[in-house]
């Protein structure tokens, strides 16, 4: 049952991270906007490589390679995500309470992955036994 509830948990975050991948490419300008919107710089090279970075992760997860390691490089991910573009102490009234929202939220995501990224590594322990 416990492995079966994690495989359920990796394709869930595999797909959490897959599809907004994709729609970095699909919805490219408003993409941009956004991360216009947070005042960051280099926005084309760094929307592609989070959108590059997510697509493979989430493939890898998928298939579970690398765990572990894919699922240390989305959590420092989605931190960076988290201060770059959920930024609410920088915002007001309803646009505040949305980005709080969206930073816990990811807060969340980010322990689900470290909690992945643990169990994958004492998975590989027991293996090697």
């Amino acid at each position: 049952m416990n492995h079966k509830l994690v495989t359920v948990g990796r394709v869930i975050l595999a797909l959490y991270f897959l599809l907004p991948g994709i729609m970095k490419f699909v919805s490219w300008d408003m993409h941009v906007a956004l991360m216009e919107k947070h005042g960051m710089s280099m926005i084309p090279l760094l929307l592609a490589a989070a959108a590059i970075i997510e697509i493979l992760a989430a493939i890898a997860l998928l298939i579970e390679r690398y765990t572990a390691l894919v699922s240390i490089l989305l959590a420092l991910l989605v931190v960076v995500i988290n201060i770059s573009l959920h930024d609410f102490w920088n915002f007001s009234g309803v646009e505040a309470a949305h980005e709080m929202q969206n930073f816990i939220k990811n807060l969340g995501i980010f322990a689900g992955l470290l909690v992945l990224a643990g169990h994958s590594g004492e998975e590989s322990k027991a293996k090697n036994r």
